[in-house]
This record gives C-alpha cells, structure tokens and sequence, in this order.
C-alpha cells in the first residue's frame, strides 16, 4: 500500500494537477475567508467553510479524476491488477494520496484565521487602554471551538467526497468524464440539502431518504462546535461504502 501511496504522492506533483489544486484551494480559501468575514466585519467562521463546501464540488474531482481513469489511458491497468499487492491496498493507497493532498491543503488554508485574531488582540488591547474593558470585550474574536469542529466536519465530509469520486474514477475510462460525473453526483448531494430544508416535498419518507443522501444535514452540528458521534459514523460509514464498491469493481476486474 506505501507503495502506491508514495507513487500517487509523486504523481500528484510529476504533472500540473497537484499543484493547480493546491493554488486554486488555497486562492479560494482566502478569498472565501475575506470575503465571509474580513470584509462583513465579522468574527463568524461558519459561513466561510459552509462556502468552502460548495467549492469542494468542483475541487476534489481534481484530485480524483486521474487516480484509476489515467490507469486505464496510460494502459497501466494491467499492471497493476498484476502487482503482488491486494486490491483493497492498491485502493486504499490511492484513497490516503488523495486525503493527505486534501487534509494538507485544508490545514494549511486555516492560516486565513490568523488575522482575525490579530485583529481580535488589537481590539482588545485598544478597549482596556479606553477603559471600557468589560466581559463583552473579553469575548471578542472567533470562536476557537467553532473553527475546530467545522475543520473536522470538512475533512469527513471531503473524505466522503473523495471516496466518491474514487468510485467514480473507476469506473470511467477517461479523467474528463470522471471530474465531470463526479461534479455531478456532489452537486447533486449538495443541492439536495437544500431542498430538503426548504420542505419542497410533503411526503416525511421520501424527506427522510433524501437526508439520508444529502451530506450537509450532518454537517451543521460540526459548524456550530458540537462534536456529534452520529454524524461521524454517517461519514465513515459513507466512505467506507465508496471504498468497499470500488474495491469490488477491480476485484472482479482482476478475475476477468
């Protein structure tokens, strides 16, 4: 599996894809952070990584796309199937390149926050030089515990995201119709939360499997500091689906 990994790592940055996904991340991070909190004049961390979800849709499907899709172009494939390695390895292997790209990337895009706290410090400090220091002041800033829990909400959800779209690569036979559908698919997840809290639909059964599909309706406990077992079942549970599926399709692949 180490194996894979380090050559999915090295791949990553042989070709332009890894390093268009780190600057394209990294630039929406901090427009995105500007933008929700910088420029409104707010402490409230929520509606940048809410945002920052909507972005994923278009952004992990680069780092998906080409994991078994540019196997089967550079005719690889084979070789692979072939390696004195399991399959669930070669999958998993994969799958911990494209997280470690993407939990890297997301750490490294909470560096945004290092301004609000300085302005944070800055308006504190300038209040008890004042003499109006009082508790409100003291609570000036963002919410660490906030920031935290939806950093872990974005990294299941992304990791979810992943094994999607990891699916999807292995299915397709090429990198553009994998990013393609897997856009597809995400958006679709996304969209569906939305129109199961606008109460669209009248029927509490079909409400009820759309929310089982929509990934966003677990998420919102994770944005407001709540540390939900629930929900981190529900993700892990969803990526390990995906992963289990896409280890089926080469093992039958292997024996074809």
């Amino acid at each position: 599996m180490f194996a894979i990994y380090k050559k999915e790592m090295r791949s990553y940055f042989i070709s332009p894809v890894g390093f268009v996904y780190v600057g394209v991340f990294l630039a929406v991070a901090a427009l995105l952070s500007c933008y929700s909190t910088l420029l409104s004049g707010s402490y409230k961390t929520s509606n940048y990584f809410t945002l920052l979800i909507v972005a994923f849709i278009v952004m992990l499907p680069l780092l998906t796309m080409k994991l078994f899709a540019e196997e089967k172009k550079l005719r690889t494939e084979q070789l692979l199937l072939t390696a004195p390695v399991s399959i669930t390895a070669m999958v998993m292997g994969k799958f911990f390149a494209a997280m470690t790209m993407f939990a890297g990337t997301t750490l490294l895009s909470c560096l945004n926050f290092v301004p609000l706290y300085i302005v944070s410090f800055e308006e504190r400090a300038a209040a008890e030089l004042s003499g109006s220091y009082s508790d409100a002041t003291r609570h000036i800033g963002p919410a660490t515990a906030e920031i935290i829990g939806c950093v872990i909400g974005i990294t299941l959800l992304g990791a979810a995201f992943l094994a999607i779209g990891l699916f999807i690569s292995s299915l397709c036979e090429n990198q553009l119709s994998a990013a393609v559908i897997t856009i597809s698919v995400l958006l679709l997840m996304v969209v569906l939360n939305f129109v199961n809290t606008a109460e669209l639909i009248d029927s509490y059964f079909i409400r009820f499997l759309i929310d089982w599909v929509c990934v966003l309706s677990r998420y919102s406990y994770f944005s407001a500091g709540v540390f939900d077992i629930a929900a981190l079942i529900y993700y892990l549970s969803l990526t390990s689906v995906f992963l289990f599926l896409t280890v089926r399709v080469y093992e039958k692949r292997r024996w074809s």
